[in-house]
């Protein structure tokens, strides 16, 4: 079989790159390894997830509404069973539908493992109906979109259903309040799902290497963040630590603590690693191309997302960090353009990422630490929610909205923020970043009261001094 554009993998890259070719007539074939498209993102990443945050969030609120406001909830009842049987529910709806638009688009779907014998041909693997006979597909062009996957350290492979990856955790073994697990990494994916199992009711606990919580992101961002973890984790988050060696002892995970927060054994109910993701670029033949492989397992590309051999292009992940599926998104759109003859590039100014925790955070462009490494001068402007009239209606004022400010161009360059909905207020941010807005561009937008947005605008005021709801002057 050949087809003008084949497509290897069905994420958020790779079937956004196969809709857009298909929409602009080309032939495309979309290859993707398991029976349904969404790939990580939606299978078992950032919907599951984010449908379980839903429900952390709503039993938080109610929380939040004890004491000061005098209404009072019992104690959630948790049915494991239709919790999960809602949140496949999303997957399931959301993954048919993008079957349904393949069909409309006259995309071929084969549902196979893709492996390159050569430069235009893909060996299909698989017993699936819908590989062709002689398990060949050839191309003209192939669009490289194979995601990633969790990290696992050798050390804690050790063989046991009680040590997850993000994946497993999804999936909600146990939670109960004498459930007793322990998160192996301090960055979002720990956080959040740790989140959810606090909020369900189990006794979390996070151990991170580092010195801090999410350390690629703004310390003063991550500040509160860090602050609320410690209340609902029960103060159980140790810094500055290792994990010596987990062991299997059928009944739970004994393990070994090397830090000056947490030294000695422990044993827990279930053990969630949470250190990282790498790229998917093992097994696929790419050896058998001119497709060339950094030393972190990324393939190298250039803006146009053209690799070292013509015929193939890479997107999402495995083209580098950070490792975003609307990242993936854009990158899969460029590609098809650039095979369809235009002229496009990935250039961006601002990529926005969101930690999806209670206080969300969320920031564009530089950050302090990225301007101060790169050399470049910035002025820091930063509004406090506990100035917002709907922070305080909301009881929620430990939020902060930052800019950062091109002193000699007044040009806004980066953004960042912590708060409830900060993930929904940062797009205004890459607008304006994107589009080379200036700091009095965004104070004389007017935006509505009162709203959480207005921060937004706030922390652009402080930039000249005029912050009507704070006292700052402009030094």
């Amino acid at each position: 079989m050949h087809t003008q554009l084949a497509v290897l993998g069905g994420g958020p890259g790779g079937y956004a790159a196969a809709f857009l070719a298909a929409d602009e007539g080309m032939e495309v074939t979309l290859v993707e390894l398991e029976d349904k498209l969404g790939g990580t993102c939606l299978l078992r990443g950032c919907i599951p997830s984010k449908a379980l945050l839903h429900v952390a969030r709503v039993i938080a609120e109610a929380e939040e509404l004890r004491g000061d406001w005098g209404i009072e909830f019992g104690q959630p009842q948790i049915d494991r069973e239709k919790l999960l049987e809602r949140k496949n529910r999303v997957i399931t709806e959301l993954s048919g539908g993008l079957a349904q638009l393949a069909k409309k688009r006259k995309v071929r779907v084969i549902t196979a493992r893709g492996v390159f014998e050569n430069s235009t041909t893909l060996r299909l693997e698989g017993d699936h109906d819908s590989i062709p006979e002689g398990g060949k597909l050839t191309f003209d062009h192939c669009i490289l979109a194979t995601g990633s996957v969790p990290a696992m350290p050798p050390a804690f492979n050790i063989g046991s259903d009680r040590v997850l990856d993000s994946t497993g955790a999804l999936n909600l073994p146990s939670i109960s309040p004498e459930t007793k697990l322990l998160v192996i990494g301090g960055g979002y994916i720990g956080l959040e799902l740790g989140s959810v199992y606090a909020q369900l009711g189990a006794q979390v606990s996070v151990v991170e290497l580092l010195e801090g919580l999410l350390m690629g992101a703004d310390r003063d961002l991550v500040r509160p963040l860090h602050r609320r973890l410690e209340k609902l984790f029960d103060k159980r988050i140790f810094l500055n630590t290792k994990v010596g060696s987990l062991t299997d002892q059928g009944d739970g995970v004994q393990v070994v603590f090397e830090g000056p927060n947490k030294f000695g054994t422990e044993k827990y109910d279930y053990v969630l690693v949470s250190v990282g993701r790498r790229p998917n670029t093992r097994n696929l033949g790419l050896e058998n191309t001119q497709v060339e492989v950094d030393d972190r397992g990324f393939v190298v590309c250039d803006k146009k997302q053209r690799t070292g051999d013509p015929h193939i292009f890479a997107i999402g992940d495995i083209a580098g960090d950070p490792m975003l599926a609307h990242k993936a998104t854009h990158e899969g759109r460029i590609a098809a353009e650039v095979i369809l003859g235009r002229p496009a590039e990935f250039d961006k100014r601002a990529i926005p990422a969101v930690v999806f925790t209670d206080p969300e955070i969320a920031w564009a462009g530089y950050t302090e630490d990225e301007a101060r490494k790169a050399g470049v001068t910035v002025e820091v402007v930063a509004y406090p929610w506990a100035a917002s009239g709907r922070a305080r209606a909301l009881g929620r004022v430990e939020g902060l909205t930052k800019w950062l400010v091109d002193p000699d161009t007044s040009r806004v360059i980066g953004c960042g923020m912590v708060g409830p909905g900060a993930g929904e207020l940062i797009s205004e941010a890459v607008l304006a970043i994107e589009m080379g807005c200036e700091v009095r561009d965004i104070t004389e937008t007017i935006h509505p009261h009162p709203t959480l947005s207005e921060t937004v605008m706030n922390a652009a005021e402080v930039y000249f001094g005029t912050a009507t709801e704070i006292y700052k002057p402009k030094s």
